[in-house]
């Protein structure tokens, strides 16, 4: 038996439902806050992610999917999101629109990771980018509007922590002062820290590996480096998050695993997980870089495949229960089967969850199979209710039988 590649899932019916909840709610959170719907290519060219997320972070020195295609082109599956969003901004000519736009994506990545607790090989992001921008104020939006996510799925233990990481001239003053630091003892770091110590050593301190985090422990914090703009706009952000009684905790260590971050960057981490639940943060200087105008920007991205564990675990209500039949129509006789079909035609259309038999079973198979199915009403039609256009309906629930008329408006009445 062929099996699925490893690092990825099916995602079952008896679970996709939950899947389909959290997504619309993201969804409304996010059209509320006027952002629009972005798709782009599951895959691109490779100097998209070389240039835009940088060729000294691990995603594209060791987790891309690259690969040749017919065409001889270098391709690879998309690893996020931000760059291909970027990419399309450019391409299609969106800088000519109002600024900011705001976007929003649901799509499925793909990096080669250790597979683990709520990580994967594909693993699926919940998205959003706002282009155009260089407020404070842009930070703090999609700073409130994640943490309103984070509440509307009832997950608790969501600590907020955030930090600056400068712009191009500050962030050279502290480079000086890390390498400083480090190369006292580079030649006891990794061979992949070694390799970013000249190009990118802020990169350094994103290592994973045990021995690298002991010999960044006391290392020069970037706050301290930050020029004036910088540290101003570090400062607006907080006092704003402090306005909207928004609990923050700043943590110096965070970097991102990404290259094209510069000032705010921040995660919501789950204390109880473990894990990072959601990151972003500016990036003002990634449109410019893969061929635009010097346009500034800011977005984040929820990994959702982390998110459904963890609102698994806290969600158990009704609410999110799956969909059920409104009406399970069950016929004896080819005449009363048309019946029960055109019945069941005219109430899908009116939007209600029809289900009839399609397997020729018995009555007493189809009675059951309503049952299993948690139909809320049962209807039965044989050839007499054809001949009356008369039919009792149940309400499973109750056991409570009704005599009404075989018309899709009389139906609906009882049903509703």
């Amino acid at each position: 038996m062929i099996q699925k590649p490893k690092g990825t899932k099916d995602i079952l019916p008896g679970n996709s439902y939950k899947w389909a909840y959290v997504e619309e709610k993201a969804k409304e959170i996010l059209e509320n806050y006027g952002f629009k719907e972005i798709r782009v290519p599951v895959f691109e060219q490779t100097e998209l992610f070389e240039r835009g997320v940088g060729d000294t972070t691990d995603v594209v020195q060791k987790e891309m999917y690259t690969f040749l295609d017919k065409g001889e082109r270098s391709i690879t599956l998309r690893p996020e999101g931000t760059a291909g969003v970027v990419r399309a901004y450019l391409e299609n000519g969106m800088a000519s629109l109002p600024s900011p736009i705001k976007m929003w994506y649901m799509m499925p990545m793909y990096r080669y990771e250790n597979v683990q607790k709520g990580r994967y090989r594909e693993f699926r992001q919940i998205g959003a980018e706002i282009i155009g921008s260089a407020s404070y104020k842009a930070d703090v939006e999609l700073i409130v509007m994640a943490d309103q996510m984070i509440k509307k799925f009832n997950i608790p233990g969501v600590t907020l922590n955030i930090n600056s990481i400068g712009c191009p001239v500050c962030r050279a003053k502290y480079q000086e002062a890390l390498k400083a630091f480090i190369g006292k003892n580079l030649e006891q770091y990794c061979d992949t820290c070694k390799t970013r110590f000249e190009k990118n050593p802020m990169r350094i301190l994103d290592c994973k590996e045990k021995k690298c985090k002991e010999l960044n422990q006391g290392a020069p914090v970037i706050l301290d480096y930050l020029c004036e703009e910088c540290s101003t706009h570090f400062e607006n952000v907080k006092k704003s998050l402090e306005t909207l009684n928004i609990p923050y905790k700043i943590d110096s260590g965070i970097v991102r695993g990404l290259d094209y971050y510069t000032k705010t960057v921040f995660e919501f981490v789950s204390e109880t997980e473990g894990y990072t639940v959601l990151g972003g943060g500016r990036y003002d200087e990634l449109v410019e870089e893969l061929g635009g105008q010097k346009t500034p920007a800011i977005g984040f991205a929820m990994g959702e495949d982390r998110l459904i564990d963890i609102f698994e675990k806290y969600n158990k209500s009704e609410e999110i229960e799956p969909k059920v039949p409104d009406l399970y129509i069950a016929s004896i006789g080819n005449i009363a089967e048309e019946t029960a079909i055109n019945l069941a035609l005219g109430l899908r259309k009116q939007g209600l969850y029809i289900e009839t038999d399609i397997c020729e079973r018995s009555m007493k198979a189809s009675l059951k199979y309503a049952d299993k199915t948690n139909s809320k009403y049962l209807l039965v039609i044989g050839e007499d209710e054809v001949n009356t256009q008369n039919a009792k309906i149940k309400d499973m629930k109750t056991g409570e039988e009704k005599e009404i008329k075989l018309d899709v408006d009389e139906i609906i009445k009882n049903i509703k």
